[in-house]
């Protein structure tokens, strides 16, 4: 027979999801840590005004309904009425000033360019929040979710420094699971809310979110069926396929839409060597891309052209200075920087910071100083943990070269301008501008693209960002990445929109 449609199973409600997140968070409050394993975590706990459809619309959450004025200069979201914090007291248009006023636009790495343009917020009573800005500002609508614009409890944050606030170990949101437990190095476990506002969800009773370095662990734990979740490439790439074809496993590639990730090495501008741009220009010619994306990363990426990726097709620009891989022209821009090989045939010698996620930084690591050195850069690579990598980079600017990854959220001025932006260098922000980069004309143009309302000349100043961007080199974007989710099959509902790695798991359930 033709055209029959095969009945969807009834979600069924209870039961353990055992997941796995790699590394260990540093806080579970993402509007506060823009790292990848709080984003797993943490909007399971808070909820944000929006989510998003396939299509990157806005959707009901916490705001109900909401209206743009016809200038542009007043955005009005009224909020859905009757819902508590999981302490209890309720939840008001004060929470989403507080929130805005005192964390995304100050402390925020991300907020303080997405909300540059709001002057103040807002709060006729308890249900209405008023956005009053200086300028139109189209990125705020694309920002509103429960990872990027996280509402916190004004209760418990304000007369507090929000960075070292206890809530953000132990956090108390108004989202589908409530915090239970967090044992270092081990687990952080969540609770079913029964008080959540979305009647029927969340499906399960409790999330367990293991904490396991080993990546061949990792794979174990999925093979058995003992870990049901794991998001962010959590398994060796070489791995994949033998993953793929297992009866209970699944590898799901949507959900990471929204975030368009980036993989880059930055430089740090302080250091005299790496002052000379004819230095980082000869580094962006001594690695080739393609070996990268083909073999490092065993075809999970394609080599990047800018930092704001083909994926996000109305920004990117391909017309932009490029490095492709020439050995001589490296050799030659060093020694025109009047860095000659000495003793043993090396020039100077540099250290590299790779980002301590997994065995795929690190390698990406290693290829870069065979590169590196194979122009006369002895290149020493420097492992650490987290939060050790998080001081030493963008707190304490004590490194020379560093890896990271970046999402560009569907729009540059959400997602890579932070890392251009004179105005975003701020000790002790990750995912910020570390390598103290400025000049009159990048600052220029994102100035202007901050509050230019016609689209089409926003989309001009931003396809120029990218060429500045690739003239100056402040950073080498390597590869465009394609990250992956493994999952057990009896768990449904993965992948739900284009930001699902950083939704909650709210609509997930278990077959029994």
């Amino acid at each position: 027979m033709t055209g029959q449609v095969r009945a969807q199973p009834a979600p069924r409600r209870g039961g353990t999801l055992t997941a796995i997140v790699q590394p260990e968070p540093t806080n579970l409050v993402s509007a506060l840590t823009a790292g990848a394993p709080t984003g797993v975590v943490s909007p399971n706990v808070f909820d944000g005004l929006f989510t998003y459809d396939w299509d990157m619309n806005p959707r009901p959450s916490l705001a109900e309904r909401w209206e743009v004025a016809p200038d542009g200069l007043a955005i009005t979201f009224h909020l859905r009425p009757g819902v508590t914090w999981h302490d209890g007291k309720p939840f008001t248009s004060a929470d989403v000033k507080y929130s805005l006023e005192n964390v995304w636009k100050k402390i925020h790495p991300r907020g303080r360019g997405t909300f540059a343009n709001v002057e103040t917020v807002e709060t006729p009573d308890a249900t209405t929040a008023i956005l009053r800005l200086t300028k139109p500002s189209p990125v705020i609508l694309g920002a509103m979710n429960s990872y990027e614009a996280q509402i916190l409890p004004r209760h418990i944050y304000e007369g507090t420094d929000p960075l070292s606030n206890p809530a953000n170990l132990a956090p108390i949101g108004t989202g589908p699971f409530r915090f239970k437990e967090w044992v270092r190095g081990e687990h952080i476990i969540l609770e079913r809310n029964p008080d959540y506002w979305d009647e029927g969800k969340p499906y399960l009773d409790r999330i367990v979110f293991r904490i396991v370095p080993d990546a061949a662990a990792r794979a174990a734990l999925l093979e058995t069926g003992q870990a049901q979740y794991a998001p962010y490439s959590p398994v060796p790439l070489s791995d994949v396929a033998r993953l793929r074809d297992m009866p209970n496993l699944a590898v799901e590639t949507r959900g990471y839409e929204w975030i368009s990730p980036w993989l880059f090495l930055e430089f740090n501008l302080r250091k005299p060597e790496l002052a000379d741009v004819r230095v980082r220009r000869a580094i962006a010619h001594a690695v080739n891309r393609d070996i990268i994306a083909k073999t490092v990363w065993h075809g999970f990426g394609t080599p990047a052209v800018s930092p704001v990726p083909s994926t996000v097709t109305r920004f990117h620009n391909p017309d932009v200075p490029k490095y492709p891989f020439d050995v001589k022209k490296a050799e030659q821009l060093l020694d025109e920087a009047g860095f000659k090989r000495g003793a043993g045939g090396m020039r100077f010698a540099l250290t590299h910071d790779f980002l301590p996620y997994g065995e795929d930084y690190r390698r990406t690591g290693e290829y870069v100083r065979q590169a590196l050195r194979r122009v006369g850069i002895d290149l020493t690579l420097r492992s650490q943990d987290t939060p050790s990598y998080l001081r030493r980079v963008f707190a304490d600017y004590e490194f020379d070269i560093s890896s990271s990854w970046a999402s560009t959220f569907g729009d540059p001025q959400i997602g890579v301008q932070r890392f251009y932006w004179s105005k975003t260098i701020s000790k002790g922000t990750p995912w910020t501008n570390a390598s103290g980069y400025s000049t009159p004309a990048m600052d220029g143009v994102i100035d202007a693209a901050q509050s230019v309302a016609d689209p089409a000349e926003r989309v001009r100043l931003f396809k120029e960002m990218q060429r500045i961007a690739q003239e100056d080199l402040p950073s080498l974007p390597l590869i465009e990445m394609k990250f992956f989710t493994v999952h057990s099959k009896k768990l449904h509902n993965v992948a739900m929109g284009p930001d699902a790695v950083y939704s909650s798991l709210k609509h997930l359930w278990l077959e029994g």
